[in-house]
């Protein structure tokens, strides 16, 4: 067998082993990741008298530093609770399909352009406390 046979044979081989370790150094490094920053996000849009639709879109994700330190007086701790969310978003309208008639078919939803680790803000995002 001729060496460039041998080595072309060699090739989908290696890239397979590329993929396979990329996948798990990427998976492994998003288990690490402290910060917020634009990722890929798949949802499924619907409302009421229309078929829902499923929608690929950017959103924030991660995992911001928050910490809590005691002090002396009242309230006796100071805390900074940070959270991943949107610093700069743009408004994306699509069209829901079957809609039953006199139903509005048009849905609009945010895409995160930039997110940041700050305060929770109920005008953009779910805030849940303890």
């Amino acid at each position: 067998m001729k060496l460039g046979h041998l080595f072309l044979g060699s090739v989908p081989l290696l890239l397979l082993i590329h993929c396979i370790w990329a996948f798990s150094t990427s998976k492994a490094d998003l288990q690490k990741f402290v910060g917020c920053a634009v990722r890929e996000f798949t949802f499924l849009a619907k409302k009421p008298g229309c078929k829902g639709l499923r929608i690929t879109t950017d959103a924030c994700w991660g995992r911001c530093e928050t910490w809590e330190k005691p002090i002396l007086d009242p309230p006796y701790i100071e805390a900074h609770h940070r959270v991943c969310t949107y610093n700069e978003t743009k408004q994306v309208t699509i069209k829901l399909p079957s809609c039953a008639p006199g139903v509005d078919p048009f849905y609009t939803y945010p895409m995160a352009i930039r997110c940041d680790c700050g305060a929770c803000s109920t005008a953009t995002t779910e805030c849940e406390t303890v």
